[in-house]
């Protein structure tokens, strides 16, 4: 059994990828070619965002993001401390100084008490806060609205990390049209992955996306060898556009699947383990299926002797690893973040998951919980 079937995907999609390859190895124009602009436009198109800048991975994204907006050395930059180390690894990348946030216990995803509180931690250590780095954990959207009036009331902006929830909803808005500007990661294991390294950014700004635009080719000018700004490089390349244009086409598909796979679980599980809470009027993408138990491991090793596999995000919150112990926090402790760490585990996910697979992992569930 398969964590992530990208097999299967590929099976469905074969010709159209092979085709879409076939007439980049025909043009030649492997760096900035035509299907990165087409790619570029119909995501900006899917999420209703005006501007679509692509790039080279989802870390870089967040660092170009950080790079538009001027934020370096003395700056602070509130982040959730249970997530991937890209969304802390980024404002130090620029200098800045990241403040680690508690998350909301129900959702995972950052808590605007919390960024209220490293708000006056930042100022209280002499930092200028200059933006929030919300991350869409797991595909469940961040609590835009209150973060949107945090970031206006503080005059901060507002970033939203869509790594993993790229094509979620609030109230119909999709990711991608929330906050200043929004990332997301093209890694393959994502929802809408390529078949290497890629990432891109939105924005409603001209502005921001036109210094995107330059900084993520050196910081180029109107012309080639004229550089206005200290850029640095990071392009997606036009074989991985291919690929993502023909995964963008079955992607609202595929987003309709993991709704029915997660609906599945959680209907068979909600009174065996803790599954996720999904807040009225948003939906989620499923990138990960991720439930809590006080007896994670020993439910893990459970599924593993049944033959289901299952794997923890994230074992350790950021501000207990080496690089970041140092960095400030929530002065009212980061409790959540390290329980959770210790409870979550996430099940088989995938828009290919066969009923009859959901069934076994449902009763494999089921079992390890009565037996431990």
């Amino acid at each position: 059994m398969q964590f992530i079937d990208l097999a299967a995907q590929q099976a469905r999609i074969k010709e159209k990828i092979d085709a879409r390859l076939q007439d980049v190895l025909a043009h030649g124009n492997y760096i900035m070619g035509p299907e990165v602009l087409a790619l570029e436009k119909e995501l900006a198109e899917f999420c209703k965002a005006k501007y679509c800048i692509s790039c080279a991975n989802g870390t870089d994204a967040l660092v170009l993001a950080l790079m538009a907006m001027g934020i370096g050395p003395g700056d602070a930059v509130i982040v959730p401390s249970f997530t991937f180390a890209a969304t802390a690894e980024a404002p130090c990348l620029v200098g800045a100084t990241p403040i680690f946030a508690e998350i909301d216990p129900e959702t995972y995803n950052i808590d605007p008490a919390s960024v209220s509180r490293c708000i006056r931690v930042a100022k209280e250590a002499g930092l200028t806060p200059k933006a929030i780095i919300a991350v869409d954990l797991f595909g469940l959207p961040a609590n835009y609205l209150a973060l949107t009036e945090i970031a206006e009331v503080e005059g901060l902006k507002l970033i939203g990390d869509s790594a993993q929830g790229w094509g979620g909803l609030i109230d119909g808005k999709m990711t991608g049209s929330f906050g200043n500007v929004t990332t997301t990661s093209f890694f393959p294991a994502k929802p809408l992955g390529c078949y290497g390294d890629g990432g891109a950014l939105f924005t409603d700004s001209e502005e921001l996306a036109i210094l995107l635009q330059s900084i993520r080719v050196h910081g180029k000018g109107t012309e080639k060898y004229d550089n206005v700004r200290i850029g640095t490089n990071s392009r997606l390349d036009t074989i991985q556009a291919a690929i993502l244009l023909e995964k963008l086409s079955i992607y609202a598909d595929e987003l309709d699947a993991r709704n029915r796979v997660a609906d599945r679980y959680t209907r068979a599980l909600h009174n065996h383990v803790k599954t996720p809470h999904i807040p009225e009027g948003y939906r989620s993408i499923w990138a990960q299926y991720t439930v809590r138990a006080d007896n994670r491991d020993e439910l893990m090793a459970k599924l593993n002797e049944a033959g289901v596999p299952s794997t923890v995000y994230y074992p350790r919150p950021l501000h207990t690893q080496s690089a970041y112990a140092a960095f400030p926090r929530d002065p009212q402790s980061l409790q959540v973040s390290e329980v959770l760490a210790k409870q979550v585990f996430s099940l088989p996910m995938h828009p290919y998951l066969a009923e009859d697979s959901q069934d076994r992992i449902i009763a494999a569930v089921v079992g390890a919980v009565a037996s431990t």
